[in-house]
């Protein structure tokens, strides 16, 4: 069945639409056993929601107002409610699936770029030449190799020693794009067959704002390393002029982009060449620049290249931000991806980045052999016939896109310890991470003389269940929060304040794994919600300052490892709060990446982190030693 586009409606089975897995699939060997999400008991959730509201509080009325209203809707709505979530949920593979699709990134309207997308970058690509187009060959034939795999089923079932992970959203990695809704609300189509077993597949490749299609396999075999170099060079040649750019026009607000979207799909020749965008296994991004450290990496794998000249080349028009995968390779040789997440939480794309790097590291790595010169076709540019209506659409993409960049601050720090020491001392290492944001953020308020306005997010994985995705870990706890305060009380001796750690600790490996679990507050209130009627009041307990405040994520923060990453990141998600990405996998050093809007002391909190991660390593007996970065 071929992929529904606007201008038509958004189908409602469209997330059934990606071919199954294969019969007899390794990959997809868990399925069939995966537990669904729970619905938690109501009394449960209120209680930790309780819990959660009362380091946010500014006074006690407040917190006593928001504890009555808490207290007032278990008793009765709550239970109307709960009762409907729970019939809701009976008979579904995931009652929460189309809820979070939608609300948390099909609806959202705003730029994915900045606010949504992520990224990573690769510390290096082994085993291959610094040069770009060699390395990009090299990264491209690996992915082909890894698409083959989880086409074919071959893919090693994710999981935990004794937890098997759900694999679903692997199937929205390649062969499929995000397109915007003409309505609201956007959505996926997938052009992967069931009976392709990897053997064939295009890529789109981007060279200076000009799109090519790029076939990976001639004669039914995967090209070689060489003929990918000598394919990727003709690209290069020919697209030394930047083109119209019209890939700036996906960085828009879903609804102008929506709107750009249909004036642009309105003549056949570009609906063909948006088809063959949207059924590239990926998108790879040859940028003309060249970022010098970590944090022009960052930039640029983030938003693309950018300078504030009028008119000049941005390096979102080397972009199809639509795409699950743009993975991108720079003139001097760095690499990275960039990831649209509405389908694909972070963790496959890291399973896809280590499993390529780890594969080109291996002296086994199959280049295979080189075609007979001129024998393979050569690249197809897709060349967009751009209307008066479009050119304009361009500028004001660039122009909007131009606003939002300059509109953010990023900072990147390393500390000067790993999680060799921090285990050594017999602490979680994401426990710790955890509590130096904390004590750094009460820091900066405090030198602001500023409340704390909201809560912290954190990211626990729910793919333990059944097309599970994501819940909150609520960071900000009794616990943290007594810690943060003795931390520079000066009438606590430091074993007072370890015994404080310590117990903040617990706190967030408890309400970690009860996250992780299913357990948590927010995708339940959230489910509760959805239950009401139109014609319902909205009860009092979702519109309280302060259970508003407990959802309210001035810190959002998550984190992941690869031994191959250095730039990690992602957006604020709030006008005034920060991201934070942070990596505690290096046995040597801890690494956070904080973005927010450039009106937030960004290089300020950036200092609080390091000196917070001193002051903790120092009181569990370690000397102060300043961060590497």
């Amino acid at each position: 069945m071929a992929p529904v586009l606007p201008p038509a409606p958004r189908p409602d089975s469209w997330k059934e639409l990606a071919p199954p897995p294969p019969p007899g699939s390794s990959t997809f060997s868990a399925q069939a056993s995966l537990p669904k999400l729970p619905v938690p008991p109501l009394e449960q959730t209120v209680a930790k929601l309780k819990e959660s509201i009362v380091p946010l509080a500014w006074s006690e009325e407040e917190l006593d107002a928001a504890s009555k209203k808490v207290d007032a809707f278990a008793m009765r709505v709550g239970k109307e409610l709960q009762e409907r979530l729970l019939r809701h949920a009976e008979g579904k593979r995931h009652w929460l699936e189309k809820w979070w699709d939608d609300g948390g990134y099909l609806g959202y309207r705003d730029s994915v770029i900045i606010n949504v997308s992520y990224y990573y970058g690769f510390k290096d690509v082994p085993n291959t030449s610094t040069d770009h187009v060699h390395r990009a060959a090299a990264l491209a034939r690996a992915s082909m190799f890894f698409r083959k795999m989880l086409k074919r089923g071959e893919l090693k079932p994710e999981g935990t020693k004794d937890t098997s992970f759900c694999m679903d959203t692997f199937r929205w990695m390649f062969d499929c794009c995000r397109v915007p809704g003409p309505e609201g609300l956007d959505w996926s189509v997938s052009y992967a067959r069931p009976d392709d077993l990897g053997d064939s597949g295009h890529i789109a490749v981007v060279r200076n704002g000009r799109f090519w299609r790029l076939d990976m396999t001639q004669g039914g075999q995967l090209l070689s390393t060489l003929d990918l170099v000598r394919q990727l060079q003709h690209i290069v040649s020919l697209s030394t002029t930047p083109a119209h750019g019209v890939g700036v026009l996906t960085a828009s607000s879903r609804d102008v982009w929506a709107k750009n979207y249909l004036e642009l799909a309105s003549d056949a020749h570009n609906k063909t060449i948006l088809e063959t965008i949207h059924s590239a296994a990926f998108v790879l991004c040859l940028d003309s620049s060249s970022p010098a450290d970590l944090i022009a990496q960052s930039r640029e794998l983030w938003h693309g290249h950018f300078t504030r000249r009028a008119g000049g080349h941005m390096g979102l028009e080397t972009r199809w931000s639509d795409k699950p995968i743009n993975l991108i390779v720079f003139d001097n040789g760095a690499a990275g991806i960039m990831g649209e997440h509405s389908v694909m939480d972070g963790t496959p794309t890291v399973t896809y980045c280590d499993t390529i790097l780890d594969m080109l590291a291996s002296p086994s790595f199959d280049h295979g052999s080189p075609a007979p010169a001129g024998s393979l076709d050569r690249p197809r540019p897709l060349d967009f016939n751009v209307s008066e209506k479009t050119r304009a659409a361009i500028a004001e993409a660039r122009r909007a896109a131009s606003e939002l960049i300059e509109g953010q601050s990023m900072g990147v720090t390393r500390t000067a310890y790993g999680k060799a020491s921090i285990k050594a001392f017999g602490v979680s290492p994401d426990s710790w991470a955890q509590m130096i944001i904390q004590l750094a953020y009460a820091r900066l308020l405090r030198s602001t003389n500023a409340q704390r306005v909201g809560g912290t997010y954190e990211a626990a994985t729910t793919r333990r269940f059944l097309k599970g995705r994501t819940e909150t870990i609520r960071v900000v706890s009794k616990d943290s929060e007594a810690w943060v305060k003795a931390m520079d009380d000066a009438s606590k001796s430091n074993a007072e304040r370890t015994e404080l750690f310590a117990a903040a600790a617990r706190t967030h490996i408890r309400l970690a794994k009860e996250a992780g679990a299913g357990q948590g507050v927010d995708r339940h209130m959230l489910g509760l919600k959805m239950m009401l009627k139109e014609s319902e009041p909205m009860p009092e307990v979702f519109t309280d300052p302060l259970v508003k405040r407990s959802a309210y994520w001035t810190l959002s923060t998550s984190a992941v490892f690869s031994k191959h990453f250095g730039p990690y990141g992602w957006g604020e998600v709030v006008p005034d709060g920060f991201g934070v990405a942070y990596m505690t996998g290096f046995n040597d050093y801890l690494q956070y990446t904080v973005t927010s809007r450039t009106d937030m002391p960004n290089a300020r909190f950036v200092k609080e982190i390091e000196h917070a991660a001193e002051d903790l390593y120092a009181l569990f007996g370690g000397t102060k030693i300043k961060a590497k970065l």
